[in-house]
């Protein structure tokens, strides 16, 4: 078959899919990744063929989201009135609204140029499914969603959009409202979408409930222990497995890392991957305070944040293979995007989550669920007295690295990309 993975968004956004598209090339199918221009080097060493975007407004509106972060973080350096920083949040909040939905309406000539016709197949990131389907259908291409996060309203738990919730009636209630919320942000896309297409326009909103009605498929790339399939989802939903990224083959250490590495104990690696939380400066300040009061060694990373740690025992670094550097770390300070998440699942070392933004708090509690974590540190909330606790507790607590010990064997012997490949074999 002919198959086109669209996905967008950050670096967590399309590393899943490299090791997705890469099982289906390996089947034997034509596999390309449709993503932003700058993932070139991830997907080539995959050996797939790529079709870029060039419009890539997620940086920008990641940036929007740090700003309004930043407006609910006080700060000691020039405390404000509580009046003040309620002006500053709602100000920021709705410069958010307006980045992200013109965010969305960037996407739109860049994906109708992208996807192509004589595709058999089309797989969709959930950013990427409402104009994706669209273009889908108009022509007649079947699609599937592909979606790092649980999309569809349960009783079972909350969207992953809101705090962490067990089960209640009003689950299903939030759910569609945060469905709701989402699909709004595409009201200017989809009327864009429609008038370059040349039909009549339908919401987002409407369009999703068309999908639901016609039980559109979508898998989720996530462990079915982590978050079990709920028993009220209608069928076409399905729980894969994890989709781990592909390893290039002829990637190799930095020099720097593995001499520090083999020099002393295992670190603590402390990265928020795109995320920006804030002050640079400030935070690597927080994470060298918190690191030599609990007298741990640190691996920094980078990010789009532009952390940087000059200390003993600490070393900063740009991009290092998660499924290279984790496994050899005493913990993981991360923001709980789902791809780190899975990763330090996978390592088999506790975490301590930082969360940012949308599903990260979500995926947060869910780490103190499994009690692969013991306590979640909201961005917002970060000192470096809060982070040495964090970090004493994580690596002092024997419980906690027994339970992330047992959780990586049990995802060892999942197989998602596999499932999605025998669900698309079974299309042909």
């Amino acid at each position: 078959m002919r198959i086109q993975v669209i996905t967008v968004g950050s670096t967590g956004s399309v590393a899943p899919y490299t090791g997705l598209a890469h099982r289906l090339l390996s089947e034997g199918h034509a596999v390309e990744i449709v993503t932003h221009a700058k993932f070139a080097p991830m997907v080539a060493c995959c050996g797939l063929g790529m079709a870029p975007l060039e419009a890539d407004p997620f940086e920008a509106l990641i940036g929007a989201h740090s700003r309004a972060t930043g407006a609910a973080r006080p700060s000691s350096a020039s405390p404000s009135s509580p009046r003040s920083l309620q002006v500053q949040t709602l100000k920021s909040l709705r410069s958010l609204v307006r980045t992200t939905e013109q965010a969305m309406l960037s996407l739109v000539d860049a994906l109708l140029t992208a996807v192509d016709p004589k595709a058999d197949l089309i797989l969709l990131s959930t950013i990427a499914a409402p104009i994706g389907a669209a273009i889908a259908r108009y022509h007649r291409i079947p699609a599937m969603g592909v979606f790092l996060q649980p999309d569809v309203p349960t009783a079972e738990f909350s969207p992953c959009t809101m705090a962490w919730r067990g089960p209640s009636r009003t689950n299903r209630v939030r759910g569609h409202a945060g469905n709701t919320l989402f699909d709004t942000l595409y009201r200017t896309a989809m009327r864009a979408v429609h008038t370059r297409l040349g039909v009549d326009h339908r919401s987002a909103h409407r369009l999703r409930g068309i999908r639901e009605r016609n039980q559109w498929p979508i898998w989720h790339g996530y462990s079915p222990w982590v978050v079990p399939r709920p028993a009220d989802w209608r069928p076409g939903l399905h729980v894969s497995g994890y989709w781990w990224p592909h390893e290039c083959p002829n990637w190799q250490p930095p020099t720097l890392v593995r001499d520090f590495l083999a020099a002393g104990p295992p670190p603590v690696l402390i990265g928020f991957g795109s995320m920006m939380p804030g002050d640079p400066e400030e935070l690597g300040g927080i994470a060298a305070r918190a690191l030599r009061r609990a007298g741990l060694r640190g691996v920094v990373q980078s990010g789009w944040a532009g952390l940087s740690v000059v200390d003993d025992d600490v070393i900063t670094v740009g991009e290092v293979p998660h499924s290279w550097l984790m496994p050899q770390t005493a913990a993981v300070v991360h923001h709980a995007g789902a791809g780190t998440t899975a990763a330090g699942l996978r390592a088999g070392v506790p975490a301590v989550p930082v969360p940012v933004m949308t599903d990260q708090p979500w995926w947060a509690a869910r780490l103190v669920q499994l009690g692969v974590s013991a306590e979640a540190v909201p961005c917002t909330e970060l000192t470096a007295a809060r982070l040495t606790d964090a970090l004493t507790r994580t690596t002092q607590d024997r419980a906690l690295s027994r339970n992330a010990a047992a959780a990586a064997v049990r995802l060892a012997q999942e197989d998602g990309a596999g499932a999605v490949a025998r669900a698309v074999a079974a299309l042909g």
